[in-house]
């Protein structure tokens, strides 16, 4: 009997010790509703299902217990929706054509403002396209367009690069700076070393560091730049051999516009509502 309640009570430490994690979702995107939703994180190395709900009427909720506070992404089947930051408190979630956010709870706050500042940032880099296009149907001299461009498009991925930097720098010691970590370097083809990678690794503290994601891709990327220069230097005629497998992503000051860095993929929003068939009225 006195195992039976001390193992009871084992138990009962345990449970008291996970937090719960409370998500309470809404949206307005027909295309969602009925849809079975996924909460996923990264979790040694591989991107694993957290929990699941059905959305009906409009509405969702994911409930359960948390071991450690973790960054995930919300999905519908295999599409991302949005990032989440599972923690404990009460976690809302709207969704709509316009606009997909997260709140309620510290880290989710600081993460969508985060969020909000760089979605404009990259309309702001998206609409240069149509500046150009308008200022040529304005007769104006296509030499002086893409002078004007350049520089507008410059300091553009210059304020994205210090909003990025400075983001994860201010949250090394937390989920969100690993987080976003992870979001702008996915989307290069290898691990590089750009110089603002270079510029976080030389102000991240231990605990960032450490993080097993940011220690395996500094890891690979330092050994593809001693690889790279290693080619160079030995063989320089071919180099550009060796980076049709390891091609670098192009930095802005070229002659063609340049882009922000590539980073975050400007083009593809942090947030995504999932599409619809349905044609409005």
């Amino acid at each position: 009997m006195n195992r039976i309640i001390y193992a009871l009570l084992v138990v009962g430490t345990l449970v008291s010790c996970a937090e719960g994690y409370s998500v309470q979702g809404s949206s307005s995107v027909s295309a969602l509703d009925g849809s079975k939703l996924y909460l996923k994180a990264i979790k040694d190395n591989e991107l694993k299902n957290i929990d699941s709900c059905e959305v009906v009427h409009g509405q969702f909720r994911f409930a359960g217990l948390l071991d450690t506070v973790r960054m995930a992404n919300l999905f519908m089947d295999d599409e991302s929706i949005m990032p989440v930051v599972l923690e404990k408190g009460e976690i809302s979630i709207k969704i709509d054509n316009a606009s997909q956010t997260v709140g309620g709870t510290p880290l989710n706050e600081k993460l969508y403002e985060f969020i909000d500042f760089h979605n404009q940032l990259d309309n702001q880099m998206n609409e240069l396209a149509h500046k150009q296009s308008q200022m040529l149907l304005d007769g104006i001299d296509e030499d002086v367009i893409n002078h004007q461009l350049n520089v507008e498009a410059a300091e553009i991925a210059r304020r994205e690069d210090s909003l990025v930097t400075n983001f994860i720098v201010d949250n090394f010691d937390n989920v969100l700076g690993p987080g976003i970590f992870m979001m702008i370097t996915s989307g290069y083809r290898y691990p590089i070393l750009t110089p603002q990678i270079e510029d976080i690794m030389s102000k991240a503290t231990d605990k960032f560091k450490n993080d097993p994601y940011v220690k395996d891709y500094y890891q690979v990327a330092t050994e593809n730049q001693a690889r790279q220069t290693g080619l160079r230097d030995v063989q320089p005629a071919t180099v550009p051999q060796a980076e049709d497998q390891m091609q670098p992503v192009e930095q802005p000051g070229s002659e063609t516009m340049p882009q922000p860095q590539q980073q975050l993929q400007p083009q593809e929003p942090l947030t995504n509502v999932p599409q619809t068939d349905e044609n409005p009225d």
